[in-house]
């Protein structure tokens, strides 16, 4: 490539991501994904609209598997513990239990309609049974739904990817003609490549976590870029010791991402930008590799099995894997229902069809374009009806009102920290004195900024709503102040006399 050559593809590649930026607000406005929007772009500058030509299925597949990395780092670095910590279980249950069930409905229901084989129908129900971390968090977390609805669909979707691409790749392999291992043998070997991510997810994130607390970077841009190699090296890891590198990352992610680490929210602020960067980047190589024209022919087929998913399998996968829980993780009727219909498909499965492609089985040469029409036809009728849906079963929340940011910074070789503490709308800090916090010795509040001025408070200066409030602290007294400023927020000056002591989790 030459100079000029590549400064066409940067002018290219600018005004697809400025469109792409710009086509966020209108996926705001409408409740519907942004993936679908980039879709379009990738059909529209394709080989039927501008003319350019890709259609390298391996290239688009070690693309694809790079944004997930990207995706679910980003997703789970967002994803308070607090939040799934109670419906783990039920999500763990549904990502395997629920992904097998679905994976055999819809096979069963493929080959029944369809006529396909059943290698083949049970691969086509294992690409599509996964539900999308990309489409969950972008549409679910604007709809306002109880903590534990949240929570459940969105580890399901952080967790479930792992079980689905070892399921492709076996079932893969299988219509391709290779040998049939028992079925309690390919049980076994998902069990360990579960087991072995688990344990290189989790202990990668907390070694991870004790190495960037302990040390001081010199620089608060080095620290999402830790957290993210730490992410990324989690997945690597996890697939060279033939374990799930996906699931080892979204763990790894939802480690650090609930760790007291130092600039916290500038590192989740740029693992979003990293995720929206592989959203963007995905679903455009995505559309560049679907050929327009093909399309119409495989629209019936999409339709039956989108139908067979939507109506059959995923409720059934939804009721087998749920209704076991007894008590605080039952789910209620209504929450099932929701569950039901908030199932959303997205680049998950359309990668997912590569796999079969790249590997020449017999029989799935539409199974991209199929993918690809499902996921935009079932998103375009389920994405805006989830608000709609959550107030007529009861289940909508008001949207939660930010209370407190926290944000840590050290100070290096001083052993000290930071606090840095903006007083938001919700927060019974508004009219507390500065004596009145009773913060740890060796903490103080330095300075106050407020209207657009900065003062040095007194002990009798009265916060307020909106301050932006500096708190210089020890490192050793940095956790106790975080946690004193918590309980101040949520129950006023005489917390700690009235109200027990609040819970880690609970700093945001």
């Amino acid at each position: 490539m030459t100079p000029e050559e590549l400064s066409r593809v940067l002018l290219l590649s600018s005004a697809v991501l400025l469109l792409a930026v710009l086509a966020v607000r209108l996926s705001a406005r409408t409740g519907l994904p942004s993936l679908l929007l980039y879709l379009g772009l990738g059909l529209l500058i394709g080989e039927d609209g501008l003319g350019v030509l890709f259609s390298d299925a391996q290239l688009a597949q070690v693309l694809g598997y790079g944004a997930l990395v990207l995706i679910l780092a980003e997703g789970g670095l967002t994803t308070r513990w607090s939040t799934v910590r109670a419906v783990l279980a039920p999500a763990a249950v549904l990502s395997t239990v629920g992904t097998a069930v679905s994976t055999a409905v819809v096979g069963v229901g493929t080959h029944l309609l369809l006529g396909t084989s059943w290698p083949v129908s049970l691969l086509i129900g294992a690409v599509v049974s996964s539900t999308d971390a990309a489409a969950v968090f972008s549409v679910l977390r604007s709809v306002p739904l109880p903590r534990r609805l949240t929570g459940v669909l969105e580890a399901e979707s952080g967790l479930n990817d792992a079980p689905v691409v070892i399921a492709v790749l076996a079932l893969t392999d299988v219509a391709g003609g290779g040998e049939a291992h028992a079925w309690w043998l390919l049980v076994a070997e998902a069990v360990l490549e579960l087991a072995v991510g688990t344990a290189v997810g989790v202990g990668g994130g907390w070694a991870g976590a004790r190495l960037l607390r302990r040390g001081a970077l010199p620089s608060s841009g080095l620290y999402p870029l830790a957290v993210l190699a730490l992410a990324v090296g989690a997945y690597a890891a996890a697939d060279l010791l033939h374990g799930s590198g996906f699931l080892a990352t979204y763990l790894c992610a939802l480690v650090l991402g609930n760790t007291r680490l130092p600039h916290r929210h500038a590192t989740r602020g740029v693992a979003e930008s990293a995720g929206w960067l592989a959203q963007i980047g995905l679903f455009v190589a995505l559309g560049l590799l679907a050929s327009p024209s093909r399309l119409p022919g495989v629209v019936l087929d999409a339709l039956v099995i989108g139908l067979v998913l939507t109506v059959v399998a995923r409720p059934a996968s939804v009721l087998v894997s749920l209704l076991p829980f007894r008590g605080a993780q039952r789910s209620s009727r209504a929450e099932l229902v929701f569950l039901s219909w908030a199932g959303l498909r997205g680049a998950v499965p359309v990668v997912l069809a590569t796999v079969p492609l790249v590997a020449g089985v017999p029989g799935t040469e539409r199974l991209f374009d199929v993918v690809l029409v499902l996921v935009v036809v079932f998103t375009l009728v389920q994405a805006p009806t989830l608000q709609p849906l959550a107030r007529r079963l009861g289940i909508a929340e008001p949207a939660p009102t930010a209370e407190l940011d926290v944000e840590v910074a050290p100070l290096g070789a001083l052993s000290a920290d930071v606090v840095r503490v903006r007083v938001g709308e919700g927060s019974r800090l508004h009219g507390v004195e500065v004596f009145e916090l009773r913060l740890p010795a060796g903490a103080n509040v330095t300075l106050v900024a407020r209207d657009g001025a900065t003062f040095v408070p007194g002990p009798r200066t009265v916060l307020r709503r909106g301050d932006e409030v500096l708190v210089v602290a020890g490192s050793d007294e940095r956790v106790a102040v975080e946690e004193r400023l918590q309980e101040v927020s949520r129950h006023g000056k005489l917390a700690g006399w009235h109200h027990p002591p609040g819970r880690r989790g609970d700093v945001e």
